[in-house]
């Protein structure tokens, strides 16, 4: 008896189930089969009252299909979703509409930390000057009173040109 009551409870919540044709309807289908007040968990409560081996046998076939609803609820669920998603993308194409902007991009972070070192030197009163990628010895050690033997006019800290003057000096430090 309650084996022919799952039977008859599972033809009807499958097509019932079938019937659904939004979010809506499955939620409530969902509420009326799965439901702490639903037919399938009244008869599964009552198998307790049956004697063992008609428990066993009401108890599994109860667990298939209460599992079956779950998993085709998960599968139209899926897809009505699925069909939303293309119903939303297909309305909200406007092939009418003017393209995208591109954007063209930015600057380099390093180049923007340079612009913003100097913004705060130049509040500072500082200016930036742009000179000569190679200088001679005189601006870039003399005029700053460095001796010959200090540690930055260092061959290793200093690129040289070769190019020596008649005297045997090298006034191209950089």
């Amino acid at each position: 008896m309650v084996l022919d009551q799952l039977e008859e409870l599972a033809s009807k919540a499958f097509s019932d189930l079938d019937r659904a044709t939004d979010l809506k309807e499955l939620e409530a289908w969902r509420v009326r089969y799965l439901g702490r007040r639903s037919s399938l968990t009244r008869i599964l409560r009552s198998i307790a009252d049956l004697p063992l081996e008609e428990r066993r046998v009401a108890g599994a076939r109860g667990n298939e299909v209460k599992g079956a609803f779950e998993t085709r609820l998960a599968e139209k669920k899926g897809s009505l979703e699925k069909g939303l998603a293309l119903t939303s993308q297909r309305e909200s194409l406007d092939v009418t509409l003017p393209g995208r902007q591109v954007l063209l991009g930015r600057f380099h972070p390093t180049t923007q930390i340079l612009e913003e070192i100097c913004d705060i030197f130049g509040g500072m009163g500082f200016q930036v000057v742009e000179g000569p990628e190679v200088e001679w010895d005189y601006y870039n050690f003399e005029a700053l009173n460095m001796p010959q033997d200090h540690p930055a006019r260092d061959m290793w800290a200093t690129l040289w040109m070769d190019y020596e003057t008649e005297a045997g000096d090298r006034p191209c430090q950089v």
